[in-house]
């Protein structure tokens, strides 16, 4: 019997072989993403990409085509103990951009040290597609990270500061 109110799964324990009953969320229909973007846009996938990394475009010198190859990039990054490896070809469909300029993009990330590129080779010894090694960029952000917080930090407390009564006499005070 299937109750529409109610979803569940089935779990099983490996040491008893027991059959649990425990609902589903239902966070995953209700989702504020789904809200926003609909179920049928969600369903082609999605990625997680951090706010820091828009934020700190000009900290970083990305040039508009460098941040779209590294958002590009960040969507074939599932697992985050393997690194993503679309083809050149891929991400030049994507960007709408030829090869070479992908190849010329992703090199100048590879300079600024955001990025490394390693070749992979198949079993019978022919190349496969370069898998690419984000680890730079997000050392790089782990740095930026507390600058960017201390000045959200203070532009949060001048806020406040300015919701409070007596601002003004406090500024005459002091000047």
């Amino acid at each position: 019997m299937h109750n529409a109110n109610r979803r569940e799964t089935i779990m099983t324990t490996k040491k008893t072989a027991t059959v649990l009953k425990m609902p589903v969320s239902k966070r995953k229909a209700d989702s504020t993403s789904e809200r926003k973007w609909g179920k049928a846009v969600l369903a082609q996938g999605f990625s997680i990409v951090p706010s820091l990394l828009f934020k700190a475009q000009r900290r970083l010198q990305l040039k508009p085509i460098e941040l779209a190859i590294l958002v590009h990039l960040a969507d074939f990054w599932w697992d985050p103990e393997r690194k993503p490896y679309p083809s050149k070809q891929r991400l030049s469909e994507r960007l709408g951009i030829g090869p070479r300029q992908v190849q010329h993009w992703i090199a100048n990330l590879e300079k600024a040290g955001l990025l490394k590129r390693n070749q992979r080779y198949a079993t019978h010894g022919g190349k496969l597609t370069n898998e690419y090694d984000l680890s730079g960029l997000v050392e790089r952000l782990k740095e930026l990270e507390p600058e960017f917080r201390q000045v959200e930090e203070e532009v949060t407390a001048k806020r406040r500061a300015v919701g409070k009564p007596g601002l003004r006499k406090r500024k005459a005070d002091k000047g």
